[in-house]
């Protein structure tokens, strides 16, 4: 009798640690749809290289909670209804924990009703201040907000003397609701905007708009708000026109891969970006120049390329997801939402995250870095 109760409580032992094993292999599955093709790959590509950079590094550094990670990724091409049908898959049929992506805002704000609904934790890469902007209870987003990025931008138009404006800007997505939030802060910070102009971000040539742009007296500057291929366009045609107004881009273009498509044509252009893009050149006690500085070199010597804002944007989307499932000690998504609402202090690409239930990016408006372009690269102003 004690030799057979010895023998099942060895077996039981047995089948607890070969659970508890298969329980620590178990795989975390990482969602991630992103525009690595189409009008929307200058910020999706590096996305997506970098994801695949650290996923691997993360793993091979013995995962997370014990587990490896598994990250399941879809390119939507830059297209809405695909992002929509690729997170449904990712939801449905593979099963995430986690859902990242939306390299820009139509992508992103076309799934939230349907995060929403699944309940699942959501961390958007798309710049709109709609995205949590209303808070939702599951999305959460990483990079600034537009509004953020208007009103820095002001921010600096006034301390130069500027006061009257124009305003180009995309007419969907990020561009639109950047006019949008422009339109909205313009009056905070001093601002006339006088021309008002908007472009469909597949359009060849932007003249006709700035042609009425550079007939409108009494223009002081000219602020560009796009992301992707729209405002290389824009910008080249600025510089055919032979307008020489102080010029202003969103942070959705603050990448060299946009100041190679539009070469001599960005020199002197005015622009918010984050602390990763000039690491070398962030003084010494900066709470971020130790992660930038780090980010920077893992990202170039692994790719030969310059670690853009979208690096960032990637790196800090993972980040905090990575970091609230840490802290809730499992994938329950429930407890991981909850641990993305309550993230406080961590260092990141673009700042530092405070989040709270009335807040669901918990950047401040500081944490954005301006650069003025010269000699073809970015240099920090402030």
């Amino acid at each position: 009798m004690f030799k057979k109760w010895m023998t099942s409580i060895a077996l039981t032992a047995a089948a607890l640690t070969g659970a508890v094993s298969a329980q620590a292999a178990e795989e975390i599955k990482i969602g991630v749809f992103l525009s690595a093709t189409g009008v929307m790959s200058i910020n999706g590509d590096p996305e997506k290289k970098f994801l695949e950079t650290y996923i691997d590094k993360i793993n091979k550094e013995g995962g997370v909670l014990g587990r490896p990670i598994k990250m399941i990724m879809y390119d939507d091409g830059s297209d809405t209804s695909r992002a929509v049908n690729f997170v449904k898959r990712l939801i449905e049929n593979e099963g995430v924990d986690v859902v990242l992506g939306g390299s820009g805002t139509p992508m992103s704000m076309a799934v939230l009703p349907m995060v929403e609904k699944a309940e699942i934790p959501y961390v958007s890469f798309g710049g709109g201040v709609g995205i949590v902007d209303p808070v939702k209870k599951w999305t959460f987003k990483s990079p600034h907000t537009d509004r953020m990025v208007a009103e820095r931008v002001f921010a600096d138009m006034k301390a130069r003397g500027i006061s009257k404006i124009a305003l180009l800007s995309e007419d969907v997505g990020f561009g639109k609701s950047g006019r949008d939030q422009s339109l909205r802060v313009a009056d905070k910070h001093g601002m006339q905007i006088i021309a008002d102009e908007v472009y469909s971000p597949k359009d060849s040539d932007v003249t006709p708009q700035l042609t009425k742009i550079r007939n409108t007296p009494g223009v002081q500057a000219l602020f560009v708000f796009g992301t992707g291929a729209g405002p290389a366009v824009a910008t080249k045609n600025i510089r055919q026109l032979g307008i020489n107004w102080p010029i202003y881009q969103s942070h959705g273009v603050s990448s060299k891969d946009f100041l190679k498509l539009v070469g001599d044509a960005a020199e002197g252009t005015r622009l918010p970006g984050i602390a990763l893009q000039v690491a070398d050149q962030l003084k010494d006690g900066d709470p971020q120049k130790e992660i930038a500085t780090k980010l920077k070199k893992l990202y170039e010597d692994t790719h030969k390329s310059e670690a853009s804002i979208f690096v960032g944007v990637a790196f800090d989307g993972i980040n905090l997801a990575l970091d609230a499932i840490k802290r809730a000690g499992s994938t329950d998504k429930a407890k991981v939402r909850e641990a993305l609402e309550s993230t406080k202090g961590l260092v990141g690409a673009a700042g530092i995250f405070n989040m709270s239930a009335a807040d669901h990016l918990g950047l401040s408006i500081d944490s954005l870095r301006m650069f003025e372009v010269r000699n073809g690269d970015f240099k920090l102003l402030h």
